[in-house]
């Protein structure tokens, strides 16, 4: 899996015909304004951890780099055929999110399980077992492939956590209203302010309403 969103991150858009696929440079910059804006516009009342966390966010965005890459936005093993029986991945599915965007927010992205519990949308925190790489170890791999991109900061990792937090306020709000396409949405409602928290923890600062 590392090696394959290594793959894809090594590829020059330009070189494959996506120069244009998207808006290059001020990628987080974009993306925070993009998620906060529809965390706002939300009917709901946003639960304050997650509120906070939008403008702990923005101060905590380092300087763009100017790394760009093609983004997959939703770059996890729910989304990739692995060979039956062998250690690769043979197909990546759902480029719907796909642009032109910074290489560590697919990383950070796939980072989010070491810092989210089994019931948080399937994360493997406090039940690491022999077989699963530590996030170290899984970073590692990657730059193995790409040492021109560093380790995801963490912010990248928080990024990912708020991110999640708000798709999981609008699945909330459709529930709400009736329109979500899935009969049991609502039960991911919980998930936005746990979310949260666990983006709060990755900066290594108290979320400030977790009680």
């Amino acid at each position: 899996m590392a090696e394959t969103l290594a793959k894809l991150h090594r590829l020059v858009p330009a070189d494959i015909g996506l120069g244009d696929y998207g808006r290059p440079g001020n990628y987080f910059a974009r993306q925070i304004h993009r998620w906060t804006s529809q965390l706002e516009a939300s009917p709901s009342k946003p639960e304050p951890v997650l509120s906070k966390l939008a403008a702990r966010i923005a101060e905590a965005m380092p300087e763009d780099d100017g790394l760009v890459s093609i983004a997959h936005g939703d770059f996890r093993l729910g989304n990739m055929l692995v060979h039956p029986s062998e250690p690769r991945v043979i197909s990546v599915l759902d480029w719907e999110l796909s642009t032109l965007g910074h290489p560590l927010a697919d990383l950070g992205f796939c980072c989010m399980p070491w810092h989210t519990a089994p019931d948080e949308y399937g994360g493997i925190l406090g039940e690491e077992s022999e077989g699963i790489p530590t996030e170290a170890e899984f970073v590692a791999r990657y730059r193995e492939v790409l040492p021109n991109v560093p380790a995801p900061e963490p912010f990248h990792v928080a990024f990912a956590l708020f991110r999640f937090a708000v798709i999981f306020v609008g699945i909330a709000d459709r529930a709400a209203a009736g329109t979500a396409s899935d009969p049991e949405a609502a039960r991911f409602g919980p998930l936005a302010r746990r979310f949260a928290i666990r983006a709060w923890e990755a900066l290594g600062e108290t979320p400030p309403t977790a009680a």
